[in-house]
């Protein structure tokens, strides 16, 4: 199967929302390929349809003040911040054509990111209860789904070197005994964030078992196999 990559930099959340929807109707309708969208956030703190308000440690005119957007949406989940130094990625997938089964999608998802971790030498694990990829007892990358009638939205985004300090202004995922980090943070330096999506592009594409095509890409069989040669 093919997956159709674009890679959009810097976008707000409602416009990747928005685009979401969009790409979710032509899945649905076949128009377009699976498709997966890299991106990043200005400062964002998003509430999930499971999400309680009181997991908003500040009021909405401190977080205003503080350059932060506070947005309710429809994913799963509760609270959780976006910002700089993350990738996060939308997938649009066709769970008709992978046996309609949404935990082997979360499971896939979690395990492309737990690969990529691995590479950089990060022991990262599943929470059984809940979705996501943990070191210890961190949150390293969160997961946030919506599935409608089978095609997925929505997706996870994980910390490379994203400011931790806004995490404080949240309880990250309803949780009030634990917190999130970074590859930057467990590491001691920053990353690459276009080798860190390079090799997760890699892991997406051997776990889903898809052939990536990048917009703007002529139509070339073996791009993608040259594009990650210099991965291995």
């Amino acid at each position: 199967m093919r997956c159709t990559v674009q890679q959009l930099g810097q976008i707000d959340y409602r416009e990747a929302y928005e685009l979401q929807k969009a790409l979710l109707q032509e899945r649905l309708r076949g128009r377009i390929a699976d498709t997966l969208l890299l991106l990043e956030h200005p400062p964002t703190i998003t509430v999930g349809k499971s999400g309680k308000l009181e997991n908003v440690l500040v009021s909405p005119v401190k977080l205003a003040d503080t350059g932060v957007s506070l947005i309710f949406t429809d994913r799963g989940g509760d609270v959780t911040y976006h910002g700089p130094g993350q990738i996060v990625g939308y997938p649009i997938l066709d769970l008709r054509e992978r046996n309609r089964d949404a935990h082997q999608y979360v499971h896939n998802l979690e395990e492309a990111l737990i690969r990529t971790l691995a590479d950089y030498g990060i022991k990262s694990e599943r929470d059984h209860s809940h979705a996501g990829v943990w070191v210890n007892d961190k949150e390293i990358a969160a997961l946030g789904l919506s599935i409608r009638q089978w095609i997925t939205m929505h997706g996870f985004a994980l910390n490379v070197n994203t400011d931790l300090n806004h995490f404080s202004l949240i309880n990250p995922c309803g949780f009030t005994s634990k917190t999130a980090t970074s590859m930057a943070r467990l590491l001691g330096r920053e990353l690459a964030v276009d080798e860190v999506t390079e090799r997760l592009l890699a892991h997406f594409a051997e776990v889903f078992e898809v052939e990536l095509k990048f917009t703007g890409d002529s139509v070339d069989e073996n791009y993608y196999e040259r594009k990650t040669a210099t991965l291995v």
